[in-house]
C-alpha cells in the first residue's frame, strides 16, 4: 500500500509544525504513532509503573489499557512492525524494536491473563525483560520524534486532546 501527501489539500497552510514537541504529518499514521509511543512509554517506565499502576492513580489506565493500545489499531499482535516502516514506523530498526517489546509483553499478557492484578505483570519473571524491550523502543521512536523520552508518560486524556486536535 501506498500512502501519497495530498499537494492540493486544503488544509495545506493550516497544519501545525508539531504535537507536543513530535514531528506532525511526517509519519501518515502519526495518530496511531502516537498511542504507540504512549503504550510503550507506560511499558518501559518502572517508576511509572509502580507510582501510577501499581498505585491505582486514575487517568493513565492499566497495563491491559497500554497493551491494547499497542496492538489495537496496529494489529503488532498478528503482524510484525515492518508491515508499518514508512506510515507509523521511520525504518526497519525501529520496526524490530517494537516487535521485540510487543512480543515480549504479549507473551506476559496471556500467561498472567488480560485481568490480571498490575502487580501479577510486575513480578512475573520475563517482566524485566519486557520492560527493557519496551524501553528501547520508545527511546528510538522518542528520540526520532525530536522528544525527550525520559519525561514521564502524558495522561490518556491528554493523549487524546493531542491526537484529536492536530
Amino acid at each position: 500500500m501506498t500512502v501519497q501527501g495530498s499537494e492540493n489539500s486544503s488544509r495545506r497552510g493550516r497544519r501545525s509544525s508539531t504535537m507536543g514537541g513530535m514531528p506532525l504529518n511526517d509519519m501518515p499514521w502519526w495518530r496511531w504513532r502516537s498511542n504507540v509511543r504512549s503504550a510503550l512509554h507506560m511499558l518501559s517506565d518502572t517508576e511509572f509503573q509502580r507510582g501510577v499502576w501499581l498505585a491505582g492513580v486514575d487517568g493513565y489506565g492499566d497495563v491491559t489499557d497500554a497493551v491494547y493500545r499497542l496492538v489495537e489499531d496496529t494489529w503488532l499482535d498478528n503482524w510484525s512492525a515492518e508491515k508499518y516502516v514508512g506510515t507509523i514506523f521511520r525504518d526497519s530498526q525501529e520496526a524490530a524494536l517494537v516487535d521485540s517489546a510487543v512480543l515480549r509483553v504479549l507473551r506476559i499478557m496471556h500467561q498472567v491473563g488480560p485481568d490480571a492484578a498490575v502487580s501479577v505483570y510486575l513480578e512475573h519473571a520475563g517482566w524485566a525483560d519486557a520492560v527493557r524491550a519496551a524501553r528501547d523502543a520508545h527511546v528510538r521512536m522518542a528520540v526520532s520524534d525530536g522528544e525527550d523520552p525520559d519525561v514521564p508518560p502524558r495522561t490518556l486524556e491528554v493523549l487524546q486532546i493531542m491526537t484529536r486536535s492536530a
